[in-house]
């Protein structure tokens, strides 16, 4: 099992679908003991379900969280008697098999996806792929250790409180939270409505990326569902960081280490770490299951709660339980509180792009969590249970091991919107730098280029430098009248053969009309030909741009204008 590339790549060496199909059947049978299942299609069935062979997720297989709707399978959300059989897909799935992926079957969970352990279904506790006298972490157990013990290439799970974050940390895999609302829950079983996400889990976040693209979107049915303005981190980002000290890590043999290691590899990567107190996001975390949402987990299946009591774990039963008595005027109080808390926590996001947490601050033993279910429970979700109460987009991304040889995983989270830009960077402490496509090229030539005085403009528009290049010959260079700072054009030279330097910018679509406002006149953006022969667009000169101009073409580019000192 490897990544998406890693896959295809070993496909074209010659295994047909069918044979790699079968493959990941017999290694589903090989690892039982994990519980990772809860329903394994035939290699005939799954394929029964493609629809998109030729899409660009054709040749990899899926499995899918069991509270997630697959056409004609049951849905059970690890209750038997719970279960239906849905007549279509959940949009999630949907978009998944359009793409070309097959699907692989069904996977286990805490039952109606509450826990973040993997213990509480009846098919039994799902065990850490790695360490299986660990637990899994969960919901969405099952979903993180059928991608890590190979037998699925990437998987859908859900994420409320951490269900998707959690076990991706436990089992060495990226665990991507989008936006709440980003990939629309129709055809998903609530936990939280208002909450809830739908998850991935992938070997990279590149091949999280990939499904992004391919799941995002309002599908006109979820009311929750939403298109969310890109964000994008201005330069070299500025990341918060809690000191190492102040996380209080309950095992001094998990975590401390490994968390300043983490640090210490976005230092590396050019990032510039600011000291944060975690405490409002934390206390925002502590309203999930002391607050009024503990009553929404009760209106999605408090009544089949109430009618089938012997069918439901008894952990689970208590939790959800828990919601009838909490009244409307407790919920207002719990929802002012959350605005007050969020006004706190977001002041932190006025001084930094993102910040890295530990993903959890311990690894629990099955035993353990046998011993106190609850109260263990309750601790993993210390830095994951604020984030969708407070609306930010997240990424679990591998960092390492422990002291103790266990492995540990960080997770780097943002306002919403932040998805892409999350992925990049997740990317790049990866090692293997990967970057979103965003759509929009702009040549610069002067005063909005790196390092010089208007290159704010360009950065806190999510604006991140490609390349150095220069324009094809034919081109002059104006130093226009006015400033500071003074500013060039580039127009067109017909019979010279001067080419300029300039510096290519990737720039977010939509950015591009209110930097376009900030363009003083004559400057105007038009169509550039570069040395390389494409076009792209940069700032040019219009009509009349050389009324009062000098010309420093001879200079070959604004930065050695400047330097000359004769601007």
């Amino acid at each position: 099992m490897g990544t998406f590339d890693e896959v295809r790549a070993a496909a074209q060496a010659g295994a047909s679908l069918e044979e790699r199909l079968a493959a990941l059947a017999a290694a589903s049978s090989r690892h039982a003991a994990h519980h990772s299942w809860i329903e394994r299609l035939s290699p005939e069935a799954s394929l029964a379900h493609a629809t998109g062979r030729d899409g660009p997720l054709s040749g990899l297989a899926f499995a899918i969280k069991d509270n997630i709707d697959l056409a004609g399978v049951p849905t059970t959300a690890a209750c038997p008697a719970y279960g239906y059989v849905p007549e279509r897909s959940a949009t999630a799935v949907a978009r998944l098999l359009e793409a070309g992926a097959v699907p692989l079957g069904k996977t286990n969970l805490d039952q109606f996806a509450t826990g973040l352990v993997g213990t509480r279904s009846p098919h039994g506790a799902c065990r850490n792929a790695l360490f299986p006298e660990r637990i899994s972490g969960g919901s969405s157990s099952g979903s993180a250790v059928a991608v890590a013990l190979g037998e699925a290439d990437f998987a859908l799970g859900t994420d409320t409180a951490g269900s998707g974050r959690i076990p991706a940390a436990f089992n060495g895999l990226v665990g991507l939270k989008a936006s709440r609302g980003l990939i629309p829950t129709t055809g998903v079983v609530p936990a939280c409505r208002s909450l809830d996400c739908v998850t991935t889990f992938t070997r990279c976040a590149a091949d999280a990326a990939t499904l992004l693209e391919i799941l995002a979107g309002p599908d006109g049915e979820d009311p929750s569902a939403r298109r969310v303005a890109p964000r994008w981190f201005r330069g070299p980002p500025r990341i918060g960081v809690p000191a190492t000290a102040g996380l209080a890590f309950p095992d001094p043999d998990y975590g401390p280490e490994a968390f300043d290691a983490a640090r210490a590899r976005l230092v590396e990567l050019g990032c510039e770490l600011v000291e944060i107190d975690p405490a409002p996001f934390c206390a925002a975390g502590d309203l999930l299951y002391a607050g009024p949402w503990v009553a929404e987990r009760t209106a999605a299946v408090g009544a089949f709660l109430r009618s089938h009591p012997e069918a439901v774990h008894p952990v689970t039963a208590r939790i959800i339980g828990g919601g009838d008595g909490i009244d409307a005027v407790t919920a207002f109080r719990g929802f002012d509180r959350l605005r007050e808390l969020a006004l706190e926590a977001n002041r932190v996001f006025e001084q930094v792009d993102a910040v890295l947490l530990p993903t959890a601050d311990r690894f629990p033993t099955l035993a353990e969590v046998e011993a106190e279910p609850i109260a263990v429970n309750t601790a993993l979700g210390r830095f994951t249970n604020f984030m969708n109460l407070l609306d930010y987009a997240a990424v679990a991304v591998p960092a390492g091991t422990t002291a103790a040889g266990l492995p540990f995983g960080v997770t780097l989270f943002a306002p919403a919107g932040a998805d892409r830009a999350l992925l990049e960077l997740a990317s790049d402490f990866e090692g293997r730098p990967w970057r979103a496509t965003r759509g929009f090229t702009l040549a610069l030539a002067g005063a909005h280029m790196s390092g010089l005085p208007l290159n704010g403009q360009i950065t806190e528009r999510g604006g991140r430098m490609l390349r150095a290049a220069r324009t094809a010959p034919g081109y002059r260079l104006l130093a226009l009248p006015g400033g500071p700072p003074q500013r060039p054009a580039l127009v067109p030279d017909p019979d010279g053969s001067a080419s300029i330097e300039i510096e290519l910018w990737d720039l977010p679509p939509e950015r591009i009309g209110d930097l376009l406002a900030l363009v003083p006149s004559p400057l105007a953006f038009g169509k550039l030909r570069i040395d390389d022969g494409s076009e792209v667009t940069g700032f040019v000169g219009a009509a009349g741009a050389e009324a009062g101009a000098r010309d420093v073409t001879e200079h070959g580019s604004w930065r050695a204008w400047l330097a000359a000192g004769k601007a």
